[in-house]
Parts: C-alpha cells; structure tokens; sequence
C-alpha cells in the first residue's frame, strides 16, 4: 500500500505492466476493422476488466495516465479505436457519421463478445482475467458510451427512438467530464454538430457509478457552464458518486495523454487525484477492496485544495 504525498490518498503499491496492440476484430458492416489495445498487469489472477472508450477524436493510444494506473492497480484495460478518431478522418457527409455515437455502443459489445480472444492473444494473460467484473469507463464522449451501457437512453436523431441499449454484463459505470442532458439548454453548435446529445434520458441507469466533473469545465456545448457535466450524477438513480475536481477543465489536469497540446488545465496533482480516486472506486465497486474508497470519501469530504467527493 502507498500514499500519496499530495492527495493525501491511498492505493495499492504498482504492479509492472503489459500492453499489447493492435489486436483486430473483424466488424462486418462497420467499414473497418476494429482496432484495440490490451493493457494488464503481468502477475495476478481473477483480475477485473475496465472497457475505456476515448474521447471524440482521440484513439486506443490515449488516456496513458488513467489506463498505465489502473492496470498497474490490478485491472485489464481494454481500449478500441472508434469511428470518430482522427485516424479515420470520416467526411462530414459519410452515413455513418450521425450514428457515431451507436457504432461506440457497438465496439464495445464486440470486445465483450470476444473478450476471451483478446485475452488468449496477450501473452500470460489467459486463464487470469474475471469476465463477470466488467466496469465501463469513458471521457467526454466516451463518457455517454459508458453510460449508455449502464442504462443510459440516447434519442437517435434520425429514428426519434431512444431504445434500450445497456449490457448486463456491465456492472459498473465511470464517466469523466461527459455530457448532462439536453434540450434547450445545448448550444446551437451542439444541436448543430452533435445532434445525439439532443435528448438524453439518465433516470434508467441504476447501477453503480462515478462521476467526475471539473468545477472550470466551460464546454461551448450548454448555456449551463461546469454545472451540466455533472447531470451523469444527479439526474441518475442508484448508487453514485460523484468527484468534484477543483479547477479541473474538460482534461481534468492532463488525463488524455502525458504532455497532450489540448490539455488546457496542465497539474500534475489534479491528474494524481483523478488517477488515485477512480482506481479506489474500481477496487471498491468490484470488490477488490474497499479500504483506499473509504479513505477517499473520508479524505475528501471537504475542505480538500484538489477536489470534492460525495455520494448518494
């Protein structure tokens, strides 16, 4: 077990790690193939899986810092690159583009299907992995795919249907920075370019989750400031908390990538937080361990220069 100095937060001593990619997936209807990368810690059995899906535009290369600290805590990561990254370059006028947000749901089932394939295909992993401790995690867009997997009803712009969608082998949710509800309260450009947060339903997801908002995070997609972000959390039902990060903007301190151009709230510590709260979650919603979450909730409470944590 190690502390860490500026947090003041627990978490378990880091296990060296293994990554592996690309590993393919065949996606018939898809237009290519899917892409995913597989990270893990190399000793360890029963070890649970993370799905991560990245934020618009990024890919299975992101999100270092949380994917390296969450496998070196005992989890597999797994990330695919979907539809929406600048390695597609997918033109405005491409059918595919208005349901971008569907083909994400669709990646991520495709992993959990062949699961066991990605698994045999990393090297010493085969045989540790728990496949009924699946936890979905995403940033920014990758958020609502996490959230759709957990419950989450998304009114598709060209059906007007908002279907259920959600996997029962998920069993847990973490969303960072992602999108609240919309209606009147998007921008013209949201209503405009990303038609798919028109009308978002959270009042079905009931399974456990974590939220985390940046209190600075200004997105030029609602008229309601850092405050929608946090619509993941309290439009929701069940058990969920909810990491308020203190100066915090839409990369929460640079958990996109070390050193990534778009981070624009660039501190070390912030990351820190981020990386030390949803990794305490993670042990604690799949019941690894329960001791660095009680220190969190404790720690955190109030007061703290770094962050809030609350739950309901």
């Amino acid at each position: 077990m190690t502390t860490h100095r500026t947090t003041g937060l627990t978490g378990p001593a880091p296990t060296p790690t293994v990554s592996v990619r690309p590993l393919v997936l065949s996606a018939p209807g898809r237009g290519a193939d899917l892409h995913v990368r597989v990270t893990a810690p190399v000793t360890g059995t029963g070890l649970p899986v993370v799905l991560f899906a990245h934020g618009f535009g990024s890919d299975l290369d992101g999100y270092a810092p949380l994917v390296d600290h969450w496998a070196s805590g005992g989890f597999v990561v797994v990330q695919a690159t979907h539809l929406d990254s600048k390695r597609f370059g997918i033109a405005e006028d491409d059918p595919r583009r208005p349901e971008m947000w569907r083909h994400r749901v669709q990646d991520v089932r495709r992993v959990l299907d062949h699961l066991g394939t990605l698994e045999a295909a990393v090297p010493g992993l085969a045989g540790r992995v728990d496949h009924r401790r699946v936890v979905a995690a995403g940033h920014s867009f990758g958020g609502q795919t996490a959230g759709i997997l957990v419950g989450l009803r998304v009114k598709d712009p060209q059906t007007g249907i908002a279907e259920d969608l959600s996997d029962a082998r998920v069993m847990a949710s973490v969303q960072l920075a992602t999108a609240g509800r919309g209606g009147d309260e998007l921008t013209p450009f949201a209503r405009e370019n990303l038609p798919w947060l028109r009308d978002q339903d959270f009042s079905h997801i009931t399974a456990p989750g974590l939220v985390v908002a940046g209190d600075k995070d200004d997105l030029p997609l609602s008229t309601r400031g850092p405050a929608w972000t946090t619509d993941p959390y309290t439009l929701s039902r069940g058990d969920k908390s909810l990491l308020t990060v203190h100066g915090g903007e839409h990369f929460l301190g640079g958990i996109s990538g070390y050193r990534v151009a778009e981070t624009t709230d660039e501190d070390p510590e912030r990351v820190a937080l981020v990386q030390q709260v949803t990794l305490a979650y993670l042990r604690h919603v799949t019941g690894v361990d329960h001791g660095d979450w009680d220190t969190a909730r404790t720690v955190l409470a109030d007061g703290h220069p770094l962050g809030r944590l609350e739950s309901k």
